[in-house]
């Protein structure tokens, strides 16, 4: 194992923070693997998994079996990890701009990095021009400059992963049963992870017009490949996905171990490591559009009850939740339009009218614009 320590830009005296990631194995045929958890710094739950992946990484290096090159960065976010107002964690958002630390990643603009390969490309070898075209992203990243703390750490967190085959990025969400999110280009790639996660949701789009982390690969490949044209051949883009690690008070051995030992599984299938992987259990669901996902919201202010339990099955006019107003005995019932996984809601239990409350799995697209909350 060997351990690389990134400093970031320091944005005021007296103070500095690095970025620790953790690099097995060797890079060559068997490909390169990124992993990085808590981006969202207050979501725990991802980094226990990373820290328990760390302990079996170590022990399958030692014995030879890592093939690839895996990079972990159990600690994406130590700016969000400082983040604490008045006892209570702040974690999503960076406290200086507002800016979500998962959103609006920058890369590299398609155009100039067509222009930088675009004599050397093949008009046969698609591989080559994958290797041209991911060597011409670090380049450029590797020439950027950041101004700030925050913009240094997002430069940082793309240089490691912008040449990796899979990119996985692990969160958590509030209260949640185990999903991910992936493109549909990415899922036929990312479905034996689901598998051996048992993901309880599968949410899939190409641009859910955030920018996120996972995204932001497939989009920028998306783009030079409608540049290019047909006439010039090319692999496939980066597989990533998102990885939500149920709830943020979901942090014990249990969980960690066994989703680990999940992430193990999937790259001894994909053959970064040696050994032979568990048999594939079933899928526990079927993918489903995000733009399908139904997104509660409070239509009164009051006590929030939920009626449905976390990963439940609904089926349409369900009740999912009571909002009970106090002072005037009013009881209103929140019901589903959608038939699906209740995969996600919100910790609280007191609402404004119109507050995020909960998601809801749906077949079915109907949403449009952006697809993802701040």
């Amino acid at each position: 194992m060997r351990i690389e320590r990134t400093p970031l830009v320091t944005t005021t005296l007296g103070t500095t923070r690095e970025l620790v990631s953790f690099h097995f194995g060797v890079p060559g045929a068997h490909g390169k693997v990124y992993v990085q958890a808590s981006l969202h710094a207050d979501e725990t739950p991802a980094m226990l998994a990373a820290w328990r992946l760390k302990q079996r990484l170590k022990d399958l290096e030692a014995s030879g079996r890592v093939r690839g090159e895996v990079v972990l960065v159990p600690v994406a976010n130590p700016i969000g990890l400082s983040q604490h107002v008045l006892g209570q964690f702040f974690g999503r958002f960076e406290s200086n701009s507002g800016h979500n630390f998962n959103r609006n990643f920058p890369m590299p603009p398609a155009s100039a990095l067509v222009e930088r390969i675009g004599s050397r490309l093949s008009a046969t070898d698609a591989t080559h021009n994958t290797r041209l075209l991911r060597a011409a992203v670090r380049e450029m990243l590797g020439e950027m400059t950041a101004p700030n703390e925050f913009e240094s750490l997002r430069l940082a967190l793309l240089r490691h992963a912008s040449d990796a085959d899979i990119v996985l990025d692990l969160h958590c969400s509030r209260e949640a049963t185990m999903h991910l999110y992936t493109s549909p280009a990415s899922w036929p790639a990312i479905e034996p992870l689901a598998r051996y996660l048992g993901t309880n949701g599968v949410l899939l789009a190409t641009d859910s017009g955030g920018q996120s982390f996972d995204e932001i690969h497939a989009l920028l490949w998306n783009e030079v490949r409608a540049l290019l044209g047909e006439g010039t051949p090319l692999g496939a883009p980066n597989v990533a996905a998102t990885v939500e690690h149920r709830g943020q008070c979901d942090v014990d051995y249990e969980h960690a171990d066994r989703d680990a030992e999940a992430i193990v599984d999937f790259l001894i299938a994909r053959g970064v490591i040696e050994g032979e992987a568990r048999t594939l259990p079933p899928l526990a669901q079927a993918a489903t559009p995000l733009a399908g996902s139904e997104q509660l919201t409070a239509p009164a202010s009051g006590i929030v009850v939920y009626r449905a339990a976390i990963g439940a099955k609904l089926k349409a006019g369900d009740a999912v939740l009571d909002i009970i107003d106090p002072l005037t005995d009013a009881v209103t019932t929140v019901t589903t339009k959608n038939d699906g996984v209740f995969y996600m809601r919100r910790a609280i239990r007191f609402v404004y009218a119109g507050a995020p409350i909960g998601r809801i799995t749906g077949a079915t697209a109907f949403r449009t614009g952006v697809l993802i909350g701040a």
